[in-house]
């Protein structure tokens, strides 16, 4: 696999998570920034990579700053990996859940940040 397409697959990838959490198919996603499902796909797959345009626009529209897609791929001192932000395995697993399932690992987790809140109360 030549580096190019795997820098594509790993933007794709990171795309297509983005995506999905904030609860857009592709085609809402490519309707909203003016670009046809079929290319999404193809993004999401490697098989293509966006415009800078295209890339500012699915960002502004799934709400995620620009290192979300690109840093796996650029490493500085200052960088932070995306699995250290996010568990991948969870994600992988949660997106396979049915839209019930989904909505009653929300709804656990927002109960445990409330009891750990409630334990370990910010102080001003």
């Amino acid at each position: 696999m030549s580096k190019e397409n795997s820098f594509n697959k790993t933007i794709g990838k990171n795309i297509k998570l983005a995506r999905i959490k904030a609860k857009y198919t592709q085609e809402e996603l490519a309707e909203e920034i003016g670009i046809s499902a079929r290319y999404v796909s193809q993004l999401e797959r490697g098989l293509a990579f966006g415009s800078a345009n295209t890339i500012v626009s699915i960002c502004k529209t799934l709400n995620i700053d620009s290192n979300f897609l690109f840093n796996d791929l650029i490493n500085t001192k200052k960088s932070t990996s995306i699995n250290n932000l996010i568990d991948q395995k969870f994600i992988q697993q949660y997106i396979q859940l049915s839209t019930s399932n989904k909505q009653f690992v929300d709804i656990i987790v927002n109960q445990l940040l409330k009891l750990q809140n409630d334990k370990n109360p910010k102080q001003a």
